[in-house]
C-alpha cells in the first residue's frame, strides 16, 4: 500500500511540473533556427533597441484546425492531448480555436502594411491551455504551436516557411486568476494578445536605416524590441 501511495504521488508531482512550465515544441531545434518570437525575448541581445518592420501587407488569411488533433475536456492537472481549452463554453473546440487564430491573425495584419502583398497560412499543431484544476489553484501556461507560411498573393508562389513557431502566454493560477477575470482579463483574451504579439514579430524585419531607427527609438508607436 506504501508503495502504491509513493508512485502515485510521484506521477501527481509530475503532472503538476509539466503543467506549470510546459516543454515548447520548439526545444529540440537549434538556437539558429528559432524565430525571434519564439526564442523570447531573452534571446534578443542586449547591445541596444532593435527596430523591426512588417514585410507584408496580409490580404487573405487562411487558418486550418486538423481534426486529427485530440481535445480533452478532463478536469485534470494536465490532460494528455493536442487541444485543451477552457476559455469558451463547452463545445466544438476545434472551431472555437481556429476563431481565435484568425482573430488574433486579423488583429495583427490591419496595422502591418509592408512592401509585398502576401496570404498568410497557419495551421495548428498544439493548443494547451490550463484546465478549471489548474487554473483555479497553481496556475501555468497556454502552450500554443503551429506552423506559418506565407505565400505571395500574385503567384502562390512560397515566400516563408512552412516553419513552426511557438508562442506560450502565462496562465494565472488561484485567487490571481479570479481577479484576473473580473476585470475582463479572460483567457481568451490573453492567449489572443500573444498570438497577435507573436504573428507581428514573425511576419516583420529588422531595420538597419539608422536614420529609421533613431527615430522609431523615439515615438511610443513604433515596433520596437529591445
Amino acid at each position: 500500500m506504501n508503495s502504491f501511495k509513493k508512485i502515485a504521488a510521484l506521477g501527481l508531482a509530475l503532472a503538476l511540473s509539466a503543467c506549470v512550465s510546459s516543454e515548447p515544441a520548439s526545444r529540440s531545434l537549434s538556437n539558429d533556427a528559432l524565430t525571434l518570437a519564439s526564442r523570447g525575448t531573452g534571446s534578443i541581445p542586449e547591445t541596444g533597441a532593435r527596430v523591426v518592420a512588417p514585410l507584408y501587407s496580409i490580404s487573405d488569411i487562411q487558418v486550418s484546425v486538423p481534426r486529427a488533433l485530440r481535445v480533452s475536456e478532463a478536469n485534470v492537472f494536465y490532460p494528455i492531448a493536442d487541444i485543451v481549452w477552457r476559455g469558451d463554453a463547452p463545445g466544438d473546440r476545434h472551431q472555437q480555436i481556429g476563431a481565435i487564430f484568425q482573430a488574433a491573425a486579423s488583429q495583427a495584419a490591419a496595422t502591418m502594411k509592408g512592401p509585398r502583398a502576401a496570404v498568410l497560412k497557419l495551421e495548428l499543431v498544439r493548443f494547451h491551455g490550463v484546465t478549471e484544476k489548474t487554473r483555479y489553484t497553481v496556475g501555468g501556461t497556454h502552450n500554443m504551436v503551429f506552423d506559418l507560411t506565407v505565400l505571395d498573393a500574385a503567384t502562390g508562389a512560397v515566400i516563408d516557411g512552412p516553419r513552426r513557431v511557438t508562442a506560450d502566454a502565462k496562465a494565472a493560477g488561484g485567487q490571481a486568476a479570479i481577479l484576473e477575470e473580473q476585470s475582463g482579463r479572460t483567457q481568451k483574451v490573453v492567449v489572443t494578445e500573444k498570438l497577435v504579439e507573436t504573428l507581428r514579430r514573425e511576419l516583420s524585419g529588422a531595420v538597419t536605416d539608422p536614420a529609421l531607427v533613431a527615430r522609431a527609438t523615439q515615438d511610443p508607436t513604433q515596433p520596437v524590441l529591445r
